[in-house]
């Protein structure tokens, strides 16, 4: 959890009034029991880095040096973090300035005057260890007995690698004391026209006016209001508007700015795009029509970086999704990077956003806190992500353990929170109970992550298809909404090919997803599929993961297609949307 004097807010910007310089280094890391410094680069892990670090979660310190920004009278300094996991407690020049809890969303920390030099000594001290009252959780133990069947190690409650570090882009920031603290744009159409209703928040009001601009397809749309109890808001008309969507995804301009006794104090830009999303019985809806979802579950894992923000690994797996003719996927399980948020609005790819709450349990012993941390995440990913075109769903979870009571009230209250910070989108999670699941009551679309044919009835395709059929059926009886399978798939050896389909071959893997994608297909309350995983990922040892990997990737670690990859690229430049 974040101390009071973090904030997160506003992605910076370089303007006239704002200014935002990445502090690249060098950095250097020192790890516990050690005195020595060693050059780190960032972002980037640690473990993936140093590979007698490997399984080492933490603790360490960062460090480097930046210089003092020319600051205007009455800026405000500030040091942003896009992701820090897991716990990160920041000093400047030895003065301790704040922390934050939570290792895959941004967090603002205000640097006083007082504490600035010429130079200045920057220290992150990040501490990655996993523990029952952190989300995700770690090293959890169920009355005596260890939580999780697949014990591995390090001992997560999850299938990936617990990666540590300084894992996105950190800046040295100035933004106006009197400000906008927020913004927010939500999107309807009325006919043919396009409307946005925007806001924003402030930090004073006094004699202030909001003014707006909207640019795009040669219109050009100017509004203002005045600003009452640091608020204001507007609603733009977009005559015979384009559209935002996953053909065309068409993207305005948006121009924020606030004015003080005729003279502008701030600004901020953002692109938009303008779309509905909707669900009418089964069907989720575009604009009001229906779409299917094609697309992955993927990890931000990379060689040499692990979960470190690199702009080439992004921009080849946009390349590889559009080659494989996928539309969608979801940041399972973590936000992902804001850099593959603006891809996706630019690209047209629907996302499934999701919190980093994978693995939630719900016994008594470190409840209180997850429960906390769970709704900071959902707080934090709706203010960073809400304005995306891209973004048509938040997830709130994935594989809870849901079959304790407390379950069902905390998803309740975590769905009300989600719908009352952003009542534009759906909310749900992605659930391996299926029918049993609790928390669909509450929620408006149902995601299911089903591996029969593989974690059950092993090798028997003949048998796990119809199996998966029926199950899909009683699902979507039992709560009468849109069905997506969220996760499907199976571990590929590299190169493992079988005359006859079998476990860890290339061939069963392929078989497997053309089995699931077929019964999808004839299922109208079937609203989307993502394969599981769009690449071979790191995890933790274990005697059901050869070499510490996760191997259900349609295209390798290295970004290159198995025999999956093939057939889904001609599958899906097939297939209509239902």
């Amino acid at each position: 959890m974040a101390d009071m004097d973090v904030q997160q807010m506003m992605r910076p910007q370089n303007n006239k009034f704002r200014k935002a310089v990445e502090i690249k280094g060098p950095w250097y890391i020192s790890f516990y029991g050690k005195n020595k410094k060693i050059k780190i680069p960032v972002p980037a892990s640690w473990n993936e880095i140093f590979p007698g670090r490997r399984d080492f979660l933490g603790p360490a310190v960062y460090t480097t040096r930046f210089g003092v920004p020319a600051a205007a009278k009455g800026s405000q300094v500030y040091l942003r973090f896009g992701s820090v996991n897991y716990l990160a407690r920041v000093s400047v020049n030895g003065i301790y300035l704040g922390s934050h809890e939570g290792g895959n969303l941004p967090f603002e920390i205000v640097v006083p005057p007082s504490a600035l030099k010429k130079s200045n000594l920057l220290k992150v001290e990040v501490d990655g260890a996993l523990a029952q009252d952190r989300v995700p959780p770690g090293n959890v133990v169920f009355d005596g007995r260890d939580a999780f069947a697949n014990r591995q190690y390090p001992e997560t409650s999850f299938d990936f690698f617990p990666y540590c570090g300084i894992h996105r882009k950190v800046f040295l920031c100035e933004r106006p004391e009197r400000a906008i603290d927020d913004i927010t744009v939500k999107t309807l159409t009325d006919g043919k026209d396009g409307i946005l209703k925007v806001s924003i928040k402030t930090s004073f009001s006094g004699g202030a006016t909001a003014c707006f601009e909207l640019k795009g397809f040669g219109k050009v749309i100017k509004i203002s209001a005045a600003v009452k109890h640091c608020r204001a808001a507007v609603s733009i008309r977009v005559k015979n508007a384009k559209l935002w969507n996953t053909e065309k995804p068409n993207l305005y301009t948006l121009t924020a700015k606030l004015n003080s006794y005729g003279r502008d104090i701030d600004e901020y830009k953002l692109l938009t795009g303008i779309r509905t999303v909707s669900i009418k019985g089964s069907r989720l809806l575009i604009n009001n029509k229906p779409v299917f979802l094609k697309g992955f579950g993927r990890h931000e894992d990379y060689p040499g970086t692990g979960r470190g923000f690199s702009h080439a690994w992004n921009e080849i797996d946009f390349k590889l999704m559009k080659w494989a003719g996928a539309n969608s996927f979801r940041t399972s399980h973590y936000p992902y990077d804001e850099e593959q948020m603006d891809m996706a609005d630019r690209s047209g790819l629907m996302v499934i956003d999701e919190t980093p709450a994978v693995g939630m349990f719900f016994n008594s012993a470190g409840l209180k806190k997850r429960v906390e941390l769970c709704r900071q995440y959902v707080r934090e990913m709706i203010a960073r992500d809400k304005n995306h075109a891209c973004v048509i769903m938040w997830s709130l979870a994935n594989e809870p353990h849901s079959n304790r009571p407390a379950a069902g009230e905390f998803f309740k209250r975590l769905a009300g929170l989600a719908h009352s910070l952003d009542d534009t989108r759906p909310a749900t999670i992605a659930s391996y109970l299926g029918a049993g699941e609790k928390a669909f009551k509450y929620l408006d679309a149902v995601c299911v992550n089903r591996y029969l044919g593989w974690y059950t009835q092993q090798g028997r395709l003949d048998l796990a298809l119809p199996m998966l059929s029926q199950d899909l059926d009683a699902i979507h009886k039992k709560f009468g909404k849109p069905v997506i399978l969220t996760e499907f798939g199976a571990d590929a050896l590299p190169g493992t090919r079988a005359k006859n389909p079998e476990m860890f071959s290339e061939d069963y893997q392929a078989a497997m997803i053309k089995g699931y994608l077929d019964i999808a297909a004839k299922k109208t309350f079937v609203a989307g599929a993502h394969v599981w995983n769009m690449c071979d990922f790191k995890t933790g040892q274990g005697i059901h993961r050869p070499g510490g990997m996760n191997w259900k990737g349609v295209f390798t670690r290295e970004r290159k297609p198995k025999l999956a990859a093939y057939l889904l690229r001609s599958l899906w430049r097939k297939r209509k949307a239902k």
